[in-house]
């Protein structure tokens, strides 16, 4: 378990340092599991520092604006996107490992997305899958 303090702004933090210190103290060839436990939190496997954080949280701005068209009414204003978010930016992702090393692409990143301002602490359980 990890613990990500995302702070009081919609944020896309960066974990791919911590996701490689984990897979490599596992060593050998198997699945990196990522999962942050919570209802307003997703992970992403994005290219970041060249805007394209920046760009997702404008896209999802868009898509779920922070208004009061939803339900789910408490916290901020806007609050009940948050719920809706991992539907479209899902809790978990699974990263081949092989040699203790990510397979990840080029310029591929792995990230908590974060649009919850109320909750700043977020914790994210890593699994390693193997033979």
């Amino acid at each position: 378990m990890i613990e990500v303090v995302t702070g009081s702004r919609e944020r896309v933090h960066d974990i791919t340092s911590e996701c490689e210190s984990f897979a490599r103290s596992c060593g050998g060839d198997g699945l990196l599991h990522v999962f942050v436990p919570h209802a307003t939190a997703g992970i992403a496997l994005i290219e970041l520092g060249s805007g394209s954080d920046d760009d997702l949280i404008a896209a999802l701005g868009d898509l779920l604006p922070a208004d009061e068209r939803w339900r789910h009414a408490h916290g901020s204003r806007g609050h009940g996107r948050s719920h809706v978010m991992p539907a479209l930016v899902p809790p978990y992702a699974t990263v081949p490992v092989l040699a203790g090393r990510l397979a990840l692409g080029t310029w591929q990143s792995i990230a908590v997305v974060d649009l919850n301002v109320d909750n700043r602490e977020r914790q994210v359980r890593l699994s390693f899958l193997s033979d």
